[in-house]
C-alpha cells in the first residue's frame, strides 16, 4: 500500500470515529458536546457571543427516582404482605401504589445489588459473590466492569442528580482504603453524591462512614442510629438539589443496612414485641400463611412448604433457651420497624418539599430472603462465617458477663437470630438468603408508587419479574434507548425487561420468558411458568456446614427438582418424575445460560470456603505505619492474629501511660494492644464469646521503648500465642484456644494510637476511642 493510499485510511478512520463519537441520539454517552453559537470575526466588536441551547434529553416534567432497598428481610415480614411487623412507609406506599408478589433478587446482597444498578446478571458483571469472596473466575471477581454502565451512570449523562445513600457492597475489598484507587466507588459508577458504608455491614451505633471518597466519623452523640442519619443526610442533599438545581430531576438510592446482621435497635423497638413471637417460628409461619391467603397476597390454592428436616422445629428449643430466642426475633421485628419509619420519615420529607407527586418510588422489600446466618441465635453474627462453633450455653455466659438478655440490640454485641426465625420471615415458601433455588430467599415484595402517573390499585401484580427488570424499567419510563457505548467502553446488552406494563394492567401476561438463578451452587432456571432447580451442597441454616461436604460434592450428581408455578406458587409440589423431558431440557437450558453468564465453574463461590487460604487479601508481607494511620479496611490490613506475624513499635511513653497502640477490629471481634496506667495490655477478642487478655507485671517507666508483638498461629482458625516483648525482655504471653479464620469483622479497621468504631475491649468502653498519650514514631509489621 502507497504512502498515501495510507494517508486516506487514517483520515476516513478519523471521519468514522468522529461520527460515531458526534452521536447525539444516547447510543454514545457521553453526549457531545454542543456547537458554539457565537459568531467569531477578527474585531471583537464584529462579534457575536451566544452561548448554545442546551438539548432537552429527557421527557418534559421527568420524574424524580428514590429506590429504596432493604436488607435481609423475606416474603412473611411485613404487614402489607401478611407479616406480624409494622411498616408504616411500606404500608403506605402500597395502599398508594401497586404491588408485586413474583418480583427476585439473587439470593445474596452485593449480586443482587450489581444486577439492580446494571441491568445484568450477577454474574455477567462480576459479581457471582459477596465482594469479599471475591476470586479469579471471570464472573466472580466482585468488579462491575465498565462495558455495564450503571442506571446512575446513564441517567447522570442525561441531566440527572444523583446520589447514593447507605449501603454499598460493590467495592473490591482490597480497594476501600483512604488513598483509593476510587473509580470502583459509588462516585465512580454514576452518583455525584455518597453518603454510608462501602462493606457489607456495620455496626448501626458506630458505624464505619464515607461521605464521597473520605472516611468519616458518625457525630459525637448519645443514642446515634445509621439509619436516622441516613434519613437526615438524605433530606440535607434533597434540600441543596433543590436550592442549587432545582430544574433537575433527581435519582436517589437509599440502602440501610437494616436488616441485616448486627440486629441493632433501642430497645423501645423491640420492647413493642414482647411476647408476640413467644410461640416460636413454626406458629409464626401458620399464623402468617393464613393471612396472606386470607389477603389475596398468596393464591387460594398455594400450599405452605415444610420446614427442611435439618433445621430446628420451636419444640427442639429446650425451655431454659426460649427467652433467648424469643428475645432476638424481638429485636428483629423492632429493627425492622424502625427502619421502616425512617423511610417513611423520607417519603413525608418528598411531600414536604412538594415532590412526591412526581417522584416514582421502587420499595423493595429485601436484598434477598431473611438471613438465615445466625444459625442457631447468636450475640456475635460472623462466628458462623468463620465457621466457628460457639454452643448456647458459652454465648449465654458471654451474654450474661455483658448485662443479661436486655443487652441484644446494644453497641456491645452483633446479635442474630435463629435461622427458624429467617425461615418463618420467607414464608410460605422453602429456603432463606443464600438459597437461589427456593423463592424464600429469592422472592421479595416490591411496592411501585408514582401517583402523577399510576393509579393506586389493590390488585396484586402477579409477572414474574427480577431485579434486573429495574433499569430496563427505569429507562422505558423516560424514553431512553440503552446505550450502545459508555465512556468509550461498548456495553453488553441488558439482560432485563421493563415491567411498566404492568402498571396500568394488572392482569397483562408475564413478559419475561425467562432467568436464571445461582448462588453457592444454589441454582435453578425460571422459563414459561416453569422453575427447575437444585439446592447444591450446603445449607445456610445448618451448623454442620463444612468444607468436607463441599469436597465431597459433584455438581453433576445433584438432585434436580421441577416446578409448574403456574399451579404451584410455593415450590410446594415437585413434579420432576412427572416431567422428566422437561426438566431435562431446563437443565441443559440452564448450562447454556450458565456459560453465556460467566457462572462457571458451577459452585465456584464455594472456593473459599474450601481454600481459606485464598481469602481476598493485601499482597503485601510488610508495612510501615505512622503513629496517625486510622481507617485501614480489615481486608487491606495485615493479618494480624490470623497469620505468623512479628510487629515493632518504637513509641515514647509518659508516666503512666495509657491509650491504644494498635486496635484490629470492635466490639464484636478483633484484637488490641494498648497501655493502661502504665501497663503494656493486650486482648484478643474471639467474637465476643471468648477474650483472652494480658498485661505486663511491670509498668512501663516514661521514655523511648521498642515494643515487639510477636503472634504464631499455625493453621487457619488454629490457637495463636501472642509474645509481648519490651525493650528485647519479654513481658507477657498469651495463648488463645483458637483464632479468626477469615475476618473479625466485615467493616472495622486497623488503627494506631487509637481506638476508632467500636472498641475491641470492655475494658476502656467509656474511654473509646482511648487515644494514646504518648507518642508513637512508627510501627512496623512483617508476616512470617
Amino acid at each position: 500500500m502507497s504512502r498515501i493510499s495510507i494517508r486516506w485510511v487514517i483520515v476516513l478512520s478519523i471521519v468514522t470515529a468522529t461520527d460515531l463519537w458526534a452521536e447525539d441520539d444516547g447510543s454514545v454517552l457521553p453526549f457531545p458536546p454542543s456547537r458554539m453559537e457565537s459568531v467569531v470575526k477578527p474585531r471583537l466588536q464584529d462579534s457575536t457571543m451566544k452561548w448554545p441551547e442546551q438539548p432537552q434529553r429527557l421527557p418534559q416534567n421527568a420524574p424524580n427516582i428514590l429506590i429504596v432497598l432493604l436488607d435481609d428481610v423475606g416474603f412473611g415480614v411485613s404487614e402489607v404482605f401478611g407479616g406480624e411487623v409494622e411498616t408504616p412507609a411500606f404500608k403506605k406506599l402500597a395502599s398508594e401504589g401497586i404491588r408485586y408478589n413474583c418480583f427476585h433478587t439473587t439470593a445474596i446482597c452485593s449480586p443482587t445489588r450489581a444486577s439492580l444498578l446494571t441491568g445484568r446478571n450477577h454474574t455477567r458483571v462480576g459479581s457471582g459473590t459477596i465482594a469479599e469472596r471475591a476470586i479469579a473466575f471471570d464472573g466472580f471477581t466482585g468488579v462491575i466492569p465498565r462495558t455495564a454502565a450503571t442506571v446512575a451512570d446513564v441517567l447522570q449523562n442525561y441531566g440527572y442528580r444523583t446520589a447514593a445513600f447507605g449501603k454499598w457492597h460493590n467495592t473490591p475489598a482490597t480497594e476501600t482504603t483512604s488513598i483509593g484507587p476510587f473509580d470502583r466507588w459509588p462516585t465512580g459508577y454514576g452518583f455525584d453524591h455518597f453518603w454510608g458504608f462501602i462493606a457489607g455491614e456495620t455496626s448501626q451505633w458506630e458505624p464505619r462512614l464515607t461521605h464521597n471518597t473520605l472516611h468519616i466519623e458518625p457525630p459525637e452523640q448519645d443514642g446515634y442510629h445509621l439509619t436516622e442519619g441516613m434519613v437526615d443526610q438524605a433530606l440535607l442533599w434533597m434540600d441543596n438539589h433543590q436550592a442549587f438545581s432545582p430544574d433537575k430531576p433527581f435519582f436517589m438510592y437509599w440502602a440501610p443496612g437494616a436488616a441485616h446482621g448486627p440486629h441493632h435497635v433501642a430497645a423501645k423497638w423491640a420492647d413493642k414485641y414482647k411476647g408476640k413471637f413467644d410461640d416460636g417460628w413454626d406458629a409464626y409461619r401458620k399464623r402468617v400463611f393464613k393471612r396472606q391467603v386470607e389477603m389475596g397476597i398468596v393464591p387460594p390454592e398455594t400450599k405452605l412448604t415444610r420446614r427442611d428436616q435439618s433445621m430446628q422445629g420451636w419444640d427442639d428449643i429446650t425451655e431454659k433457651q426460649r427467652p433467648f430466642q424469643q428475645r432476638l426475633m424481638e429485636v428483629f421485628a423492632g429493627f425492622v420497624e424502625h427502619t421502616d419509619a425512617q423511610v417513611l420519615k423520607l417519603v413525608e420529607g418528598l411531600e414536604e418539599r412538594g415532590l412526591r407527586e412526581n417522584t416514582i418510588v421502587m420499595y423493595i422489600w429485601g436484598d434477598n430472603g431473611s438471613s438465615s446466618e445466625g444459625v442457631q441465635g447468636t450475640i456475635s453474627e460472623l462466628l458462623a462465617q468463620n465457621q466457628l462453633d460457639a454452643p448456647y450455653e458459652q454465648q449465654i455466659a458471654a451474654l450474661n458477663e455483658l448485662g443479661g438478655l436486655e443487652v441484644l440490640g446494644s453497641p456491645e454485641v452483633d446479635n442474630m437470630y435463629h435461622a427458624g426465625w429467617a425461615w418463618a420471615g420467607g414464608t410460605p415458601f422453602k429456603g432463606t438468603k443464600l438459597v437461589a433455588s427456593y423463592f424464600g430467599g429469592t422472592r421479595n415484595p416490591l411496592v411501585i408508587s408514582w401517583p402523577k402517573k399510576i393509579k393506586p390499585s389493590a390488585q396484586i401484580r402477579s409477572q414474574f419479574h427480577h431485579v434486573v427488570d429495574i433499569a430496563p424499567t427505569i429507562y422505558d419510563l423516560l424514553e431512553i434507548t440503552p446505550p450502545k457505548v459508555v465512556n468509550g467502553h461498548e456495553q453488553i446488552p441488558l439482560d432485563g425487561v421493563s415491567m411498566v406494563y404492568t402498571f396500568d394492567h394488572a392482569e397483562a401476561p408475564t413478559a419475561k420468558k425467562e432467568q436464571f438463578f445461582d448462588n453457592y451452587a444454589s441454582r435453578g432456571i425460571y422459563k414459561n411458568g416453569w422453575m427447575a432447580c437444585t439446592i447444591g451442597p450446603t445449607l445456610p441454616w445448618d451448623p454442620a456446614n463444612n468444607p468436607q461436604r463441599i469436597r465431597e460434592w459433584d455438581s453433576a450428581s445433584d438432585r434436580w427438582e421441577l416446578y409448574d408455578l403456574r399451579t404451584d406458587f410455593s415450590q410446594a409440589n415437585d413434579v420432576a418424575q412427572e416431567h422428566p423431558e422437561k426438566l431435562t431440557a431446563l437443565k441443559k437450558r440452564f448450562l447454556e445460560l450458565a456459560e453465556e453468564n460467566q457462572d462457571l465453574p458451577i459452585g465456584a463461590a464455594l472456593w473459599t470456603r474450601l481454600h481459606p487460604e485464598d481469602v481476598i487479601a493485601t499482597p503485601y508481607k510488610e508495612w510501615t505505619f505512622h503513629g496517625k494511620t486510622r481507617r485501614m479496611p480489615e481486608f487491606t490490613a495485615p493479618g494480624l492474629g490470623k497469620k505468623d506475624n512479628v510487629l515493632e513499635i518504637d513509641l515514647t511513653t509518659r508516666e503512666k501511660s495509657k491509650g491504644v497502640l494498635y486496635a484490629l477490629g470492635g466490639a464484636s471481634a478483633g484484637l488490641t494492644c494498648y497501655m493502661d496506667d502504665g501497663y503494656l495490655c493486650y486482648e484478643y477478642n474471639l467474637f465476643i464469646v471468648e477474650r483472652y487478655t494480658v498485661k505486663s507485671k511491670q509498668r512501663i517507666p516514661a521514655g523511648k521503648h521498642q515494643i515487639v508483638v510477636d503472634t504464631k498461629v499455625p493453621r487457619p482458625g488454629g490457637p495463636a500465642t501472642i509474645v509481648l516483648k519490651v525493650d528485647g525482655e519479654k513481658v507477657a504471653t498469651l495463648v488463645t484456644k483458637r483464632s479468626a479464620p477469615v475476618a473479625f469483622t466485615a467493616s472495622e479497621t486497623f488503627d494506631v494510637g487509637v481506638d476508632l468504631g467500636s472498641p475491641v475491649s470492655t475494658n476502656y468502653t467509656k474511654r473509646k476511642p482511648f487515644a494514646f498519650d504518648g507518642t508513637i514514631k512508627h510501627i512496623n509489621v512483617r508476616l512470617n
